[in-house]
């Protein structure tokens, strides 16, 4: 071995030790007679010393040095006189009796510090000098801790861990496929998985209970801060259960992350919401529970009084943010200008002020009496100081424009901490959605989602108003895992391909092999996946899930520092039987 020590290793009960540490020049300090040099590796920094009586063949060495330099040192530990608490070997230094190049740096295009003075592009071009500043090696070190845990716990369940295939057949459900062409069968493909879906379920009939797999999965969609187009799941299925049985072991999955990697507890039973009533009360189904602001439909209050947006109106409907009805005009200008943004898309915004004196104000007071604003103030259960926020629209669009204001509002009160959580279920979803466009259903999930055995007969009825037997689990507005009881019976989900539009020959083609074995004693059964890649981002208290992968896609899909995707040879494409369209 070339050291003995790591630089994050020496401690006070080492000093007198002669030791040698590897890594990399972090910082160097020439005060003269001394010069001091921080020597860094993923464990952490160590001080090495040269002072006026080292040899002139070391001070040699030591002038050639730059930042970033590979270095071998080896020296006595000895105490600090100016100690720094803040480092875990501040305690200490390395008197150096002897250093040796092991490679040379040019000057890093950006500082390697935990404040560094690159762009996200730049850094992204040169991950691997990224990945040595320790807001991202802490942040993959998080990752790997998390990925062992998991293990940990769905082994100690009595869960497999087992791998499928990543070339396999294109689907015609959900995001786009990533295809590969075949050199071997011309003019056919392999897909790489959205996620092993199928595979899993037939783990199940063929009696692996409980499997699991920290897998990776590929969708070729739009990508923003939380998407990657591939992504890390934890994939989990379980037989001869019923919902609760999963929901039970899942959570407890959530509870030992939480307890073992961020020293978190919960009291309570993680609380679950139906579908309807997180639309109702949120706008979404992922709300944030980490602070209230429920809707209110305040519909029946305000119609019928003149002001034609609001008589016209399908919703009406606003949260009360506590405390804010000394908000300057300049703020609810603001707050107006965010609604109105496109990403948001409401028309307007009306507000109402509950003042310290009792008396009410509102933006539209021409249309309303103090008693008519009384009743809607009543409606949210508002006191003095209270602002009421108000959106009229049509109920698909205003639901989640206000479901946006609701956290914007929520953001500018500093109700969302990251060192917070609130973990809840949103289950009931509904099973299907219809497209207008395209003139039929499309699975709100996947075609594999058994519908509440409640609602089967309303596939002949009425297959909008069924609700499938889904679930999923949401962590501060942040949907981490979601899944659902599968249909394990062959004649449902042929029933289930009908109704989505599949001919007999197609979902013959499509899912025949699914089918087939659904003949041979197919267990009832059901799981989730979880988002490996948003839970460890939610856990480190970021936003982005880049940040947890080593070597992860820009907002545009590409990979800047190998320059992909790329084209290939004309060879290549000859072989494959491709012709590029200019």
């Amino acid at each position: 071995m070339l050291r003995t020590h790591t630089c994050g290793e020496l401690r006070i009960s080492d000093v007198q030790k002669v030791v040698t540490i590897c890594g990399w020049v972090q910082r160097i300090r020439n005060l003269g007679g001394m010069t001091f040099i921080d020597i860094r590796d993923r464990y952490g920094v160590t001080q090495v010393v040269i002072d006026e009586k080292s040899s002139n063949e070391l001070h040699s060495i030591v002038e050639q040095l730059g930042r970033e330099f590979v270095v071998q040192v080896r020296g006595e530990v000895v105490e600090r006189t100016s100690k720094n608490p803040k480092n875990p070997t501040g305690e200490v230094e390395l008197r150096t009796s002897n250093i040796t190049i092991l490679n040379q740096s040019e000057l890093p295009p950006f500082t390697i510090e935990d404040d560094t003075d690159g762009g996200d592009e730049l850094r992204m071009r040169y991950r691997y000098l990224d990945l040595r500043r320790n807001p991202v090696k802490n942040a993959l070190m998080l990752r790997h801790t998390m990925a062992q845990e998991v293990r940990r716990y769905l082994c100690n369940k009595g869960f497999l861990e087992v791998e499928t295939p990543f070339l396999i057949k294109s689907t015609p459900e959900g995001a786009r496929d990533f295809v590969v062409p075949s050199r071997l069968h011309h003019g056919q493909f392999y897909a790489l998985p959205q996620s092993p879906q199928t595979f899993k379920q037939l783990l199940m009939v063929a009696g692996f209970d409980r499997y699991f797999q920290l897998v990776r999965c590929f969708r070729d969609e739009d990508l923003r801060a939380d998407r990657q187009p591939e992504f890390t799941q934890i994939d989990c299925e379980m037989s001869f259960v019923e919902r609760d049985d999963i929901l039970d072991v899942f959570e407890g999955m959530a509870r030992h992350l939480f307890h073992t990697v961020k020293g978190v507890e919960f009291d309570a039973p993680f609380r679950r919401m139906t579908y309807h009533e997180a639309m109702s009360l949120y706008g979404t189904d992922k709300p944030d529970l980490r602070f209230g602001m429920s809707f209110k439909d305040i519909g029946a209050q305000l119609k019928g009084k003149g002001f034609s947006v609001v008589d016209n109106a399908e919703y009406v409907g606003g949260i009360c943010a506590r405390g804010c009805a000394s908000y300057t005009r300049k703020q609810l200008d603001e707050l107006t200008d965010f609604v109105k943004r496109p990403q948001v898309g409401a028309s307007g915004l009306v507000y109402i002020r509950y003042n310290d004196d009792g008396t009410l104000k509102s933006s539209v007071d021409k249309f309303y009496s103090a008693d008519d604003l009384m009743l809607v103030a009543k409606v949210f259960e508002a006191k003095p100081g209270d602002l009421m926020l108000i959106l009229a629209g049509k109920r698909n669009k205003t639901l989640p424009a206000l479901s946006e204001l609701r956290l914007e509002m929520g953001n500018r009160l500093g109700f969302r901490p990251k060192n917070q959580f609130a973990p809840l279920w949103v289950v009931d979803f509904p099973l299907l959605e219809w497209d207008e466009e395209l003139q039929r259903f499309f699975a709100m999930h996947h075609p594999f989602t058994s519908p509440h055995p409640d609602d089967i007969p309303l596939f002949q009825s009425n297959p909008a108003a069924i609700r499938a037997n889904a679930y999923d689990m949401v962590i501060n507005g942040v949907e981490v895992g979601g899944g659902s009881i599968r249909i394990s019976n062959r004649e449902l989900q042929q029933t289930m391909f009908n109704t989505l539009g599949f001919s007999d020959d197609e979902a013959e083609k499509q899912f025949g092999f699914l089918l087939n074995a659904f003949r041979y004693g197919a267990p009832p059964h059901g799981g989730i996946a979880f988002g490996f890649d948003r839970l460890c981002s939610l856990f480190g208290g970021s936003d982005s899930i880049r940040d947890y992968i080593a070597f992860p896609k820009n907002n545009a899909g590409r990979d800047v520092m190998i320059d992909s995707p790329s084209s290939i040879s004309q060879q290549q494409l000859d072989e494959l039987n491709i012709i590029i369209k200019e």
